[in-house]
């Protein structure tokens, strides 16, 4: 089994640098593993073209070459290049598909209805037809079928709720250490430092308790808008 970042992800706006308001375009922190006879991309949170040009950088590959997509939630920082690969399988943990799913339904139902979308959609999205855009966003939710607990060897769902109702990250067990791909339960090293999730967090008790689990668990973690971090809570392996 191979694990590589293809991208690094940044917060809109980052709190510990006291930012209150976005001030850059957020996007997630992308990983692909390879297992087998499967490329699993996790989190394709840049946009398309910026995303296939990163996979042949980091990797050398197309697009064509994923078999699997995971989604550890649905906001738009972590779907803006899912369209590269509708030939391959989409995958989204089952209670983050359901929660969604109420919200985009009863957003498309108001909306269709003349009232007004709201929030919900990604600036990026947010042009001159957003009740099309929302359309595409309830399509796509449609597509992520329920992740199995396992994704490959190895490879096993990770829970942790509470940034989104069904936010779900990925552990990746190794001989010698164990790694989690914690997404925004972990937003980032200085998050960890700091012992901090994110302020705008759907349930925050919930995010904590999550954080807390992810730095009991995992040796090593790949954040939600950073790079490899070591868990200062454990001993050097």
């Amino acid at each position: 089994m191979e694990l590589r970042i293809i991208s690094l992800g940044t917060l809109a706006a980052n709190p510990l640098w006291h930012e209150t308001s976005p001030v850059r375009t957020g996007h997630a922190t992308t990983v692909l593993i390879s297992a087998g006879d499967k490329r699993i991309l996790v989190d394709p949170g840049l946009p398309e073209v910026a995303l296939a040009a990163r996979l042949h950088e980091r990797a050398g590959i197309r697009p064509t070459a994923i078999t699997d997509v995971f989604l550890t939630c649905f906001k738009p920082d972590m779907t803006r290049g899912l369209r590269l690969f509708d030939h391959a399988k989409w995958w989204i943990h089952e209670a983050e598909r359901e929660a969604v799913g109420m919200v985009l339904g009863e957003t498309l139902r108001r909306a269709m209805q003349g009232g007004d979308i709201g929030s919900g959609l990604d600036a990026d999205q947010d042009g001159p037809n957003p009740l099309d855009a929302l359309r595409e966003r309830v399509a796509q939710l449609r597509n992520c079928k329920p992740a199995p607990d396992r994704l490959a060897d190895k490879v096993d769902l990770f829970p942790l709720p509470g940034a989104t109702p069904g936010l779900c990250g990925l552990l990746v067990a190794a001989p010698s250490h164990t790694l989690l791909i914690s997404s925004d339960a972990v937003p980032d090293g200085e998050h960890l430092a700091a012992g901090r999730v994110l302020d705008d967090s759907a349930d925050v008790a919930q995010a904590r308790s999550s954080f807390a689990e992810a730095i009991e668990v995992a040796d090593l973690l790949i954040c939600g808008r950073d790079g490899m971090v070591i868990n200062p809570t454990k001993r050097p392996f």
